[in-house]
């Protein structure tokens, strides 16, 4: 995709837009299976391509849940609020690996400070955000708990960071509804306290 066939005009790409079109996401079908590689700013435009995704939450002792914001500088879902971390492997790379790079280069956090770290769940969610771009992924959940919390967020990738009481997230969101949350989130955080699946598959817009 050219610059000029994102608008129809002559557009001119973010800079994360030409640093994801330097990258590939493994597509793959409804079980997670591979089915080749493909372009990852091509992956979330128009109705985009299901493809391999994590998200992580890490716990403190406590049992509070980490959760970052993304940097406005983000295309999708930019400013809004996630658990830890969330990516997407590369060719080659366990869903483990992928997490314990991202925790590295956003939040400064090292295999050494949390023990345990494995995927508890997996489910696959589409959603539109406005008119710039989808997220259809199969999505793995990985979870750790740290014991020792210090942290060195990237302010490229993380707007802000804040520990939260994760059974009173789900009991009483009325005391987090200033908070915009991601939407695969908001699904691995559903599945944790009730089991359902995504309620709304065909994937709404924002």
């Amino acid at each position: 995709m050219s610059d000029a066939d994102a608008s129809g005009d002559d557009y001119v790409r973010t800079a994360e837009e030409v640093e994801n079109a330097r990258q590939d996401v493994v597509a793959v079908n409804n079980a997670d299976e591979p089915q080749g590689l493909v372009n990852r700013l091509d992956a979330h435009m128009g109705d985009g391509v299901r493809h391999r995704a994590f998200t992580c939450l890490l716990f403190d002792e406590d049992g509070r849940v980490l959760l970052a914001q993304r940097a406005a500088r983000k295309r999708l879902w930019d400013t809004h609020w996630d658990g830890t971390v969330a990516s997407h492997p590369i060719e080659g790379q366990s869903q483990v690996e992928a997490t314990e790079q991202r925790l590295e280069d956003e939040l400064g956090v090292t295999p050494d400070q949390y023990g345990n770290l494995e995927v508890t769940d997996r489910f696959e969610y589409k959603r539109h955000y406005h008119d710039e771009g989808v997220e259809w992924e199969v999505c793995a959940v990985l979870k750790a708990t740290l014991h020792d919390t210090t942290l060195d967020p990237d302010e490229e990738e993380v707007g802000g960071i804040l520990w939260a009481d994760y059974e009173d997230l789900w009991a009483n969101p009325r005391h987090y509804r200033q908070l915009r949350f991601c939407p695969w989130f908001d699904i691995a955080l559903r599945r944790d306290h009730t089991g359902e699946s995504d309620p709304v598959a065909g994937g709404p817009r924002e």
